[in-house]
């Protein structure tokens, strides 16, 4: 497991279950993080195509990716944007962040998932925390920021750390390739990332 892309940032688990998962703030981070486990146990030996089309599923449920999109341009920036270019940056930023989870959990080395009991409330959101141990004991702390929306619990920012926000790191990066009512910089970046991601390769 590789830890570059948390800040970017199998067999799926059963949808049919989805009400019961979504019941409170940690039942979807539970969900995803056994969903992680599956696919790190089946590692590269299941292909890289496979095992996003599994995950994909999984990770729209459990975030609310069209505002975590809007978040990372900006809302200032995002009513300009064409809605041809909207529909194709929605389409690459779910790819994008399926790849991501794919190419950084793409084997398994005995780490576990365990959601610690501190949650806290900021604002109308509820803070999970997520520690990733490994099996020589090195933490990777993952905070990821729930929101309830239509009764479902959905992840509206991920805190690496507890403090470096995935959507601040992603408008930073998002920012040069945007311009005045035109995202297509941005969609061909996107396009090129899934592609090296799918291949082995850096982002």
């Amino acid at each position: 497991m590789k830890r570059r892309a948390l800040i970017l940032a199998f067999c799926a688990v059963p949808l049919m279950s989805w009400a019961d998962e979504a019941a409170t703030p940690d039942k979807p981070i539970t969900a995803l993080n056994n969903a992680l486990l599956k696919i790190m146990h089946s590692g590269k030996k299941v292909a890289f195509a496979e095992r996003s089309a599994v995950l994909r599923p999984v990770v729209e449920k459990v975030f609310d990716l069209p505002l975590l999109l809007r978040n990372s341009v900006g809302n200032v920036r995002w009513p300009s944007i064409p809605e041809d270019q909207k529909t194709a940056l929605l389409d690459l930023f779910t790819q994008f962040t399926v790849a991501s989870y794919v190419a950084n959990f793409d084997d398994f080395n005995g780490e576990k998932f365990v959601i610690t009991p501190d949650t806290r409330k900021v604002e109308n959101d509820i803070v999970v925390p997520t520690r990733i141990v490994a099996s020589n004991g090195d933490i990777t702390k993952l905070d990821y920021v729930m929101r309830q929306t239509d009764g479902q619990w959905r992840v509206v920012d991920i805190l690496l750390d507890g403090s470096i926000s995935r959507v601040a790191v992603t408008r930073s990066d998002f920012r040069a390739l945007l311009a005045p009512a035109d995202a297509s910089k941005l969609v061909d970046s996107l396009r090129t990332k899934v592609a090296n991601l799918a291949a082995g390769k850096p982002a």
